[in-house]
């Protein structure tokens, strides 16, 4: 059976091939070519189902034909065995007229006679007489018009062994049916093809026109879609095929959009805010500097300056650096020794409030940009030592089993008041101090934590408050590295 998939498939991979060519070889081709989808695929569509319609239709012509050329052939081949047979035993007397499927029969000798005659072919000069052969029984087939009319006869020539010498049968069957039949199918095909036709490019159409209209809606809704309004959002058709999914994956792509510009104006104006205090401030003291005539008075004036000033340089550097991470800037990650990073980190803070101790597991090394998670680390410590009591402890181990595994812990506890249950997640939101009450200057301004978790999810882990039985309770995981593959070739 024929595969008539893939008989298609091969036809529209055909169809491109020439359009290609065509238009490579034309440019004036590319101007014709339609612009729009729904013209482009009435017309891809009409393309393939003519070309598909013209296959089949030779397809069938040719199989009507070969199918009522073989069953005159098979009737004429009978009735000029038949005849053989008479003359090969000297009985042709006995030969009967032709039935019905065969029009004729005569039988020449190998010098031209007409040994017998149907009666259609009395007066009918011998067909030419075929060259000597060898006894036995010979088919040739060939397209004849020995009678008068407008249809063709399928002949059949057996060559046989006679008494009287070497014979040769010729029967003819009509193909009349056949010419008949042709004619009507090609009258047919000739009408019906180009309404089908018309018929799916009409439904190619209309079926496109509607299907894309859902999108012409997204469109036109999208085009009016400021940066003041990302409230909007597109229309969703209820058809749940794929223009639904595409307006659903717009809206979903608008409402990060909206959740951005959000999260960009509140960050911008709590920026605002957090500068505009340590400037004023600022501003205040160099005025009561420059009102002030007693120099003695200058160097605590100037200090307090200083300090609002490193203040603004440390605000100023935790902006540029949240920008980095939200601008999603790849960093040189490599592979690196967390256990010895923390190490570095905490003996270089010399004068803490609150003693640091710590307990590290050996090995552990993970992938990431050895300063910025110096700065997770440096930050998570800063909190803990705001908040602390007595102490503050940093543990590092890897989580071996379990859905955590492959994965390197690392836990800064303290002993202070804690983290209530509501607030775990709020505390790393940026600008987001629990304790209105306490200084700017002990406080900070709130961006410490949020640093940390951007720079850890930066590097494909994550940051949480947990519950401890005492303090607070940071956990930071990454992702453990695992250990090169030492190549054979290098181990001899």
């Amino acid at each position: 059976m024929v595969d008539t998939s893939r008989l298609r498939g091969r036809v529209a991979g055909a169809l491109r091939a020439v359009l290609h060519a065509a238009v490579d070889r034309w440019p004036v081709l590319r101007r014709l070519w339609p612009a729009t989808v729904r013209a482009r695929a009435t017309a891809g569509a009409g393309l393939v189902v003519a070309a598909a319609l013209a296959l089949a239709s030779f397809s069938l012509l040719g199989l009507l034909e070969a199918n009522l050329l073989r069953n005159a052939e098979n009737d004429a081949r009978r009735q000029a065995e038949t005849v053989a047979q008479l003359a090969a035993a000297g009985k042709l007397g006995r030969a009967r007229a032709p039935g019905r499927a065969v029009e004729f029969v005569q039988v020449v000798s190998a010098d031209g006679r007409v040994l017998f005659a149907s009666p259609n072919l009395v007066g009918v000069p011998a067909f030419p007489p075929a060259p000597p052969e060898a006894p036995g029984t010979r088919l040739h087939t060939w397209r004849v018009r020995p009678l008068d009319g407008d249809h063709r006869q399928r002949v059949v020539q057996v060559v046989t062994q006679t008494p009287d010498g070497p014979a040769t049968v010729y029967a003819g069957a009509s193909l009349r049916d056949a010419d008949a039949a042709d004619d009507v199918t090609t009258a047919a095909l000739v009408i019906g093809m180009p309404l089908l036709l018309a018929t799916v490019v009409l439904v190619t159409w209309r079926v496109t026109g509607h299907a894309l209209r859902p999108v012409e809606a997204i469109r036109a809704e999208v085009a009016g879609i400021s940066d003041r309004d990302l409230h909007r959002r597109v229309p969703v058709p209820a058809t749940r095929d794929e223009v639904a999914r595409l307006a659903e994956t717009m809206n979903a792509t608008l409402d990060r959009l909206e959740a951005s510009g959000i999260r960009q104006r509140q960050f911008i104006a709590d920026a605002s805010h957090e500068l505009r205090s340590p400037i004023t401030v600022l501003r205040t003291q160099l005025e009561v500097a420059l009102a002030v005539r007693d120099p003695q008075l200058w160097p605590e004036l100037i200090g307090g300056a200083l300090e609002d000033i490193e203040r603004l340089q440390r605000l100023a550097a935790d902006l540029l650096l949240l920008a980095r991470i939200d601008a999603a800037q790849p960093v040189a990650a490599v592979p690196l020794d967390l256990g010895a990073l923390v190490r570095e980190v905490v003996e270089a803070r010399l004068g803490d409030r609150v003693p640091v101790r710590v307990d590290l597991e050996t090995d552990v090394v993970v992938t990431a940009w050895a300063l910025w998670l110096g700065r997770v680390v440096t930050n998570l410590v800063d909190n803990a030592q705001r908040y602390a009591v007595q102490r503050v402890d940093v543990t590092l181990r890897t989580a071996r089993g379990g859905a955590g595994a492959g994965t390197a812990v690392l836990e800064v506890v303290d002993d202070g008041p804690g983290i209530p249950g509501p607030d775990r997640e709020r505390v790393f939101e940026r600008f987001t101090r629990l304790d209105d009450s306490r200084s700017r200057d002990h406080g900070g301004a709130g961006l410490g934590l949020a640093i940390a978790r951007d720079l850890s999810t930066h590097h494909g882990g994550t940051l949480a408050a947990e519950g401890g039985a005492r303090g607070a309770r940071l956990v930071l995981r990454l992702p453990l590295t695992p250990p090169a593959r030492q190549d054979p070739h290098d181990a001899r």
